[in-house]
């Protein structure tokens, strides 16, 4: 492949890609997208077709979420871009490294539509928008470039999809390719000497010190469970960094940051080390609440340092190496830099209860089924959710994970349809796992069609579905608004049937049992299943 000095577009764009790893893509072919689609196999890619771009760049975005790879989206031009951009904000949002491809017009496309083929104004302008920058090409040679840019985005950056555009005249023309670009290897870094020293400082004097851990500190984990026990610090996580640290551990508060009494421990902790998290709305449910102790932020992006509560002690480097050298520093620093270890459990234990007492009639109705759940799956399962009532009332909280295991939610953009094709895409990327989907109707309906895709690639796929008929939320929310609620309710549909005639199995469960029984034999069957557990039930 080295020897290649002339080659179509398509062929360097691919050639690029298999030269950074990709081995999996994620798209639909179509008219102006043939050309690569015709060097994928060539180069060792193989290619997975969702039923819908949106599904595609879901599954890319799992894909990329449980290998740590960045995951990769091939999509036609127009109609399939836009289609694919709600994944590209998803994406963005939650720090995914997601590569979006695309053919664009013509070089010399004229400014004045001519009506081609999903002609629209400017796709580069639209993802830009959306992504962390939308490259368009102007050379078969600039196409490993691109590639490289977008790669070393993803290694040495807070992650973020990225778009590239090829010209259609470019796939198809033949030109100099110029040898393959590499992005480079770059070691991870920690934050500087005095801002560790101080943050060491600080935590060696806490009398109440807490751990938050967002989705960046995911490859820290190790070393925050380690600071955690060492500092006596309970552990709260946002929905990204959920089972970071094991949710069973005695320390641990799982995703509760947008409960009352987890957000009052927060405020009256004397020193908070927050790790990887923005701190943000989505996370919090409401305004950062103000803190009453100094708080240290550690973060690859330095503008976190400023976003939302901004930081006392600025710790800007990679999460793992930050947190060790940290861990290190505070072994050395003179203090007690520990807290009784019975007395943290119990405050863990009594900040636990208080936020269960919250919401205990609310949630009643998901934690036996979810209890089900956990019972059947192995630790290191993978578990989707959509942006539903089940999964963030239910799931996050009461379905606990620990750092062997997964648990993917779309979180800051919070799109509906996430989990179906999310479970596609783990599944792909970790064939070897038990994968599960948990969505609710609405959210499901998304992205519905997405049932066939795992249908045809035989994956045994359970996907529990809790049918409240329709958006559950948002005529909770009209109610509260004292509103009569609209265009909320659905017309009950037999989901179970559907997954059928995708080519899958469907059956409700009744009671947790049932459940329990319908998911075991579901995780040993090639292709979807599609168990349906009615409200009225839970």
């Amino acid at each position: 492949m080295e020897q290649i000095r002339t080659s179509t577009g398509g062929e360097a764009l691919v050639r690029a890609l298999a030269a950074h790893g990709v081995s999996t893509a994620f798209g639909i072919p179509g008219t102006h997208n043939l050309e690569i689609y015709r060097h994928l196999a060539a180069y060792g890619i193989t290619h997975v077709a969702p039923r819908h771009e949106q599904g595609a760049g879901y599954a890319a975005d799992a894909y990329a979420r449980v290998t740590g790879d960045p995951g990769v989206a091939i999509t036609t031009t127009g109609p399939a871009l836009l289609n694919i951009a709600a994944a590209v904000g998803q994406a963005y949002s939650d720090s995914v490294p997601l590569l979006v491809v695309s053919p664009g017009m013509p070089l010399r496309h004229p400014r004045q539509s001519t009506g081609l083929l999903h002609e629209m104004r400017s796709q580069t302008e639209t993802l830009r928008n959306v992504a962390a920058f939308s490259h368009r090409v102007s050379s078969v040679e600039e196409i490993g470039a691109a590639v490289a840019r977008a790669f070393s985005l993803f290694r040495t950056e807070r992650p973020r999809p990225v778009h590239i555009e090829v010209p259609l005249d470019l796939l198809e023309a033949t030109e100099p390719a110029g040898p393959v670009r590499r992005a480079p290897l770059v070691a991870p870094r920690a934050a500087d000497g005095p801002s560790l020293d101080a943050a060491a400082a600080l935590l060696a004097g806490a009398v109440r010190p807490g751990l938050v851990l967002g989705g960046g500190a995911r490859g820290a984990a190790e070393q925050c469970r380690a600071l955690a026990e060492q500092l006596g610090a309970p552990v709260a996580t946002t929905a990204n960094g959920k089972g970071i640290v094991d949710e069973r551990h005695p320390l641990a508060l799982g995703v509760s940051l947008h409960s009352p009494s987890v957000q009052k421990w927060l405020a009256d902790c004397d020193v908070v080390l927050a790790v990887g998290t923005e701190l943000a709305e989505s996370d919090l449910w409401s305004a950062p609440p103000p803190l009453d102790g100094r708080l240290i932020r550690v973060d690859v992006d330095p503008a976190q340092m400023y976003a939302g509560l901004p930081a006392d002690v600025a710790l800007v480097g990679d999460a793992q190496a930050t947190t060790q050298a940290l861990k290190e520093r505070l072994a050395k620093v003179p203090g007690p830099a520990s807290t009784d270890t019975a007395t943290a459990t119990r405050t863990t234990a009594d900040v636990r209860a208080a936020r269960d007492d919250e919401t205990r009639a609310r949630d009643a109705r998901w934690v036996p089924y979810l209890a089900a759940i956990r019972s059947v799956l192995a630790a290191d399962a993978v578990v989707t959710s959509d942006s539903a009532q089940c999964c963030y009332y239910g799931a996050l909280p009461h379905l606990p994970v620990g750092p062997e295991g997964r648990y993917l939610h779309p979180t800051g953009f919070g799109t509906l349809g996430y989990a179906l094709p999310a479970a596609i895409g783990a599944k792909t990327a970790c064939p070897d796992r038990q994968v599960i989907a948990i969505s609710g109707d609405g959210g499901l309906q998304f992205s519905v069609q997405e049932l066939a895709t795992a249908a045809q690639l035989h994956l045994p796929l359970p996907v529990v579905v809790f049918d409240n008929g329709g958006y559950g939320e948002i005529r909770d929310e009209m109610a509260a608004r004292g509103d009569t609620p609209a265009a909320v309710d659905h017309a009950r549909v037999d989901l179970a049937g559907l997954a059928r005639a995708f080519g899958g199995r469907g059956a409700p469960a009744h009671s947790p049992g049932e459940l329990a029984a319908l998911l075991t034999r579901a995780l040993a069957t090639p292709g979807p299943t599609l168990i349906t557990v009615p409200e009225e039930t839970a």
